[in-house]
């Protein structure tokens, strides 16, 4: 039996469409089976233009984001022995809080999710795509030698788990109820002592105008995983409170040369998205802000340079070995009019410091750098940014790390194994503008320019049953290339799902005979297209093209994610 590849392409290198999978192997063929659906493979192709243009100059050098595609919230931390770690939100997909590992800040292979058990997501069923999960941070206490990662679920409040084997399994959540809020993070300070900073609501909560939030501390005890003495408000409104500033969130606390450092986000998860930075002498402060805040930003530069990067922020910050301080934040990279599928992504860079002791990102209206350089370390096979293609041909027991399914791990719904070297996929009595777990197996967009595909046996029973290619960012923007039936005639359509309903933008029929077909989505940044073969992916017809991908987009959709793609199957759209 063939085995599952991951083949990632260096950056400079053009990507062709590989149709190696699609074309099928005589052992790997199957017959239609009764209300469900069997996909053969799924191929991601990205192929953005702006890396071909801009091959890296030295193997030292990476491309931002380091992280491409919907990878929001970042958080970093190393165990001072070499290994750093990174998590980033997943609202309500599932497993959540992916797990990245590196040695050198470089090269980043995920090895995991934080979060990879039902009992460590609760509440997801009725949250909308947008809820669950935000903002997970990684903490290292060297004291106990165990890494903590704390985070919110918005339909379950505040929470940690733990771990001293970061590869293997983590705790069940142990709640947090003291901690009101979102946005918590761990600081372990080097005296043993432990606290825990988060975003909570204006004093009292009577906020003074709209996004008044405040910065609060409260000591914890690692023996007993329970918060202990007073939570202390360290930031009311923002840095400069007078500029009523909004949503001071994503704090981090970090303590160098004796100080203690309090990060934050200001200005909202839009274009004026910011980082600032304040100094104190204990972890309760009081915190005087940096004048020369914020540390990162791209709010004041001209909205039409070629290739932006906008909303810049939500940081978080490490040390090297070598005494050298590195940063991630996420940011967005909008193709027209902000609008973007990608979502918030990773990105890295070096954190300097002014001579009397200030750390920072950027100055004013300097440019996110699209790529840049780490001395000494050997860039590795990429496999997280530039251009790549991946082939998942469902060999395995288990879904690749880069594969999730929403509100739950949905395995009444898909199986690997039903039919060995296929996914199987139940024609469920559920829609996918309903708030509830679906039979939608999925991946994250990486690319403006893409390919997706995959290699459907499908045979829809009735008018109800369907199957093929989701694009969705939320319950009411979607996109669905599908193989469906209208009584005796069979159909490959494209349907867009929106708060209004379903509507068909494009449909061609096909022979009812015909048992398996492969499906396949392109975009541009700015359109799509959708098409199907019979062949084996050698030619193509066009079912809808010029589709709007403005509608998927975060400009348009709202939200925090980033639009997904993946095989999905109904019996009740």
């Amino acid at each position: 039996m063939k085995k599952r590849f991951t083949h990632a392409l260096f950056a400079a290198v053009a990507v062709p469409v590989l149709t190696s999978c699609l074309s099928g192997n005589a052992t790997k063929e199957i017959d239609p089976q009764s209300s469900v659906a069997i996909f053969d493979c799924f191929n991601y192709v990205g192929n953005d233009s702006i890396y071909n243009a801009n091959p890296l100059p030295d193997e030292s050098s990476f491309y931002n984001p380091i992280l491409a595609g919907w990878y929001s919230d970042p958080s970093v931390c190393t165990n001072g022995e070499g290994d750093y770690f990174l998590v980033t939100s997943t609202f309500t997909f599932f497993p959540g809080v992916p797990l990245f590992h590196s040695r050198d800040l470089v090269n980043w292979k995920q090895v995991g999710h934080v979060l990879s058990r039902p009992s460590q997501l609760r509440n997801m069923e009725k949250q909308n795509v947008s809820g669950g999960i935000f903002a997970p941070a990684i903490a290292y206490n060297p004291s106990n030698k165990t890494y903590y990662m704390i985070t919110t679920n918005v339909g379950d409040g505040n929470f940690f788990v733990k771990t001293e084997d970061p590869f293997g399994e983590w705790s069940d959540p142990i709640k947090l109820p003291e901690v009101v809020g979102i946005d918590p993070a761990f600081f372990f300070d080097e005296d043993g002592k432990a606290y825990i900073v988060n975003n909570d609501d204006a004093p009292d909560g009577k906020p003074e105008y709209p996004g008044h939030r405040t910065v609060r501390v409260v000591e914890f005890d690692t023996t007993t995983d329970k918060c202990v003495g007073e939570r202390k408000i360290v930031v009311n409104k923002g840095c400069r409170p007078e500029e009523k500033p909004i949503w001071c969130e994503g704090p981090h606390i970090y303590k160098e040369n004796g100080k203690y450092y309090l990060m934050t986000a200001e200005g909202g998860t839009g274009g004026w998205h910011s980082e600032v930075i304040y100094r104190g002498d204990t972890p309760f402060g009081p915190y005087v802000p940096y004048e020369g805040n914020p540390i990162l930003t791209q709010r004041t530069l001209d909205s039409h340079r070629p290739n932006p990067v906008t909303c810049a922020g939500h940081a978080d910050i490490v040390k090297t070995p070598e005494g050298d301080w590195w940063g991630v934040f996420l940011a967005v990279r909008p193709v027209a009019n902000d609008k973007e599928n990608l979502g918030r992504e990773t990105f890295l860079m070096p954190v300097k410091w002014t001579e009397d002791g200030w750390p920072y990102f950027l100055r004013e209206g300097e440019l996110v750098p699209f790529v840049v350089s780490k001395p000494g370390v050997k860039r590795e096979e990429c496999v997280t940014f530039g251009n790549y293609t991946r082939v998942e041909e469902f060999n395995d027991s288990t879904l690749g790390m880069e594969w999730m399914t929403l509100r739950g791990p949905v395995t009444d719904y898909y199986s690997l194994t039903k039919n060995p070297g296929f996914l199987t996929l139940e024609c469920a009595d559920v829609k996918s503008s309903e708030k509830a777990p679906l039979p939608f197996v999925c991946r994250r967009i990486n690319h403006h320019c893409f390919d997706a595909s995959t290699k459907l046996t499908f045979f829809p029973e009735n008018n109800n049953q369907s199957a093929g290619i989701l694009l969705l960012k939320d319950e009411a923007h979607q996109y669905y290339l599908a193989r469906t039936r209208k009584g005796d005639a069979h159909f490959v359509e494209v349907r867009k799902v929106s708060d209004t309903g379903i509507s068909v933008l494009g449909a061609k029929e096909v022979d009812s005979s015909l048992n398996t077909v492969v499906l396949k989505v392109k975009g541009d940044g700015l359109e799509y297209a959708f098409m199907y073969s019979v062949d084996g992916g050698n030619s193509w017809e066009t079912v809808a093209e010029g589709v709007d991908a403005g509608f998927t987009s975060t400009a348009e959709a709202g939200g925090f994610t980033g639009t997904v793609v993946g095989v999905y199957a109904s019996g009740a759209e």
